[in-house]
């Protein structure tokens, strides 16, 4: 895959990927911006953002946003992280232009109708009741605020209902101006995509776009301690973690190889100690999260009450236990099963695409296949303990939903780490 990079005067930059083999294209727009950058007094405003520039702009009504880009079968989404928001459509090659115009349009031209607004208010409460109403997805919003507390970095994605429901139409409009500037943005695409055909649409579509000052951003400072929350539930859902690697890090692509060997797959550790010799879980798997100046490493697990006593004990034993390093097996496994899966995600024009864009946000520079294989293939046993021992010598964050009351202290569960 060929992959080029043009910056327009104004900051603006067009990454592509061109692959021969297909005949769709996927186009977006990322913005360096996302959770972390709101006030904590309208915590949630990204989210609802992305949910307004769908609901009609100068040029198109909601519905004609749907009807012309589903008219030539394509399709169109967007999501908002802690540091990033996306806009992105997927289509046939010769339906190029429309995406990126349409993705043009919300962006820049959107008008934030009060009445559009007042009913996406109610399907974001709707979203934000269905996450509380699912225990293995909200476990992880309990943990990221508990790992860092009032600040920032752990503050809700969808923002809390009593903010919602107040944010007022000029709010969302002014985020955008003052948020999404032409620097801060990228358009990328991949697929059967000529790269200066792009290049040209982003000249006539975004080259109004504004340059502005720096946003600022809190520091993410990790903290860590625990939360319970006892609900009437069949399973009791855990994650346990410590502060992680950051993106930059030269050990971010250990921290990986580390997870992948604790609790990435059916051959790991975790996987094979608790659930298939022990019967004592039916889901269980570590993650490595890496953000611009931190990161999360964690642990989740969803149990039944009778098995909780039993659970967390061999757990915190096996994470103690990944300080002595890997065997060569393993090590060579977990190299295998991050390349094979980035590479096998890589076939998907979304995932090049998205990865184009998320590459240049975090590291400037573009994406190369070959640079970050060569990264994971340089991982060894000696950066797996290097890690292993400055992650989990932390103050652990503990989160912990469902019937509780067989789950050990948080004194106790200290005990068991050497820190």
């Amino acid at each position: 895959m060929s992959i080029r990079l043009t910056t327009l005067p104004n900051g603006f930059r067009i990454v592509s990927g061109h692959m021969d083999a297909v005949e769709t294209v996927s186009v977006g727009v990322w913005v360096d911006v996302g959770t972390r950058h709101e006030p904590e007094a309208i915590n949630g405003v990204a989210h609802l953002l992305e949910h307004m520039a769908f609901k009609g702009t100068k040029r198109r009504s909601a519905a004609a946003i749907a009807e012309e880009i589903e008219a030539v079968g394509g399709h169109l989404n967007a999501y908002t992280s802690r540091e990033h928001t996306a806009y992105y459509a997927k289509v046939l090659k010769e339906d190029v232009g429309l995406a990126v115009d349409i993705l043009a349009d919300i962006l820049q031209n959107s008008v934030f109708d009060p009445a559009e607004l007042d009913r996406e208010r109610t399907v974001i409460l709707q979203e934000i009741g269905q996450a509380n109403d699912t225990p293995d997805d909200i476990i992880f919003d309990f943990f990221q605020e508990r790992a860092y507390p009032n600040q920032p970095m752990g503050r809700p994605v969808l923002g809390r209902p009593e903010i919602i429901e107040s944010i007022s139409r000029d709010t969302v409009a002014n985020y955008l101006h003052e948020n999404y500037s032409a620097e801060r943005m990228v358009l990328s695409a991949a697929g059967n995509v000529d790269h200066d055909a792009l290049v040209a649409l982003a000249e006539r579509l975004f080259s109004g776009l504004k340059q502005s000052s720096e946003i600022p951003m809190e520091t993410a400072r990790y903290v860590g301690g625990e939360m319970r929350e006892n609900r009437d539930l069949e399973q009791v859902h855990i994650v346990l973690g410590f502060p992680g690697i950051p993106y930059l890090d030269p050990d971010h692509y250990a921290a990986s190889v580390l997870s992948t060997a604790m609790g990435g797959g059916m051959s790991s550790r975790l996987f094979q100690e608790i659930r298939e010799k022990r019967g004592l879980v039916y889901s269980i798997y570590s993650f490595a999260h890496g953000y611009s100046d931190g990161g999360l490493f964690g642990i989740y697990a969803g149990t039944g009450e009778e098995s909780v006593a039993e659970l967390i004990p061999v757990l915190c034993e096996e994470i103690v236990k990944m300080a002595e390093g890997l065997d060569e097996a393993e090590l060579k496994r977990a190299r295998a099963q991050l390349k094979a899966g980035m590479l096998m995600a890589l076939e998907s024009t979304s995932t090049r695409c998205e990865q184009l864009a998320q590459h240049l946000l975090v590291y400037g520079e573009l994406f190369d296949v070959a640079e970050i294989v060569e990264r994971i293939e340089a991982v060894d046993n000696e950066a797996v303990i290097r890690v292993a021992k400055g992650l989990f010598t932390a103050q652990p964050t503990f989160a912990v939903l469902g019937p509780i009351e067989r789950v050990e202290g948080f004194t106790e569960l200290l005990g068991r780490f050497p820190g």
